[in-house]
């Protein structure tokens, strides 16, 4: 069960984080380009790769299981689940598998604008806008 409290803990403050970045954002750029969430994006992924080194094979920080999944599952999956498919993608190109590689990116942001939009449409036909 601690497992579980630390992922919860870690998703919560995430999140938090994630709407402290969005609502600055849009406070000094407005609401024109979607900045938050690209910085959130951006520096989620820069985050989960410095940590991954840190306590990956190399153990260069040592944390507990309950704190890694505190960082890597819990806090980076709240703040943005960008940083989760960025170092997969890039453990793939760094072991060789540049095809697997290209099709979960290919995939990844068709197969998710697709469904946002079918979503969308779903929404707006049943009248939930």
């Amino acid at each position: 069960m601690a497992t579980y409290f630390w992922i919860g803990l870690g998703s919560a403050l995430g999140g938090i984080g994630r709407h402290l970045v969005s609502v600055w954002s849009v406070k000094h750029w407005g609401v024109v380009f979607p900045w938050g969430t690209l910085i959130v994006n951006v520096l989620g992924s820069f985050l989960i790769g410095l940590v991954s080194v840190w306590v990956g094979s190399e153990r260069r920080l040592w944390l507990g299981i309950e704190m890694q999944q505190f960082l890597m599952i819990g806090f980076f999956g709240g703040f943005t689940t960008f940083s989760s498919f960025s170092l997969q993608n890039l453990n793939l190109l760094q072991t060789g598998e540049w095809q697997r590689a290209l099709a979960n990116i290919f995939l990844s942001l068709t197969l998710c604008l697709f469904s946002v939009w079918l979503g969308w449409g779903l929404g707006k036909l049943i009248g939930f806008r």
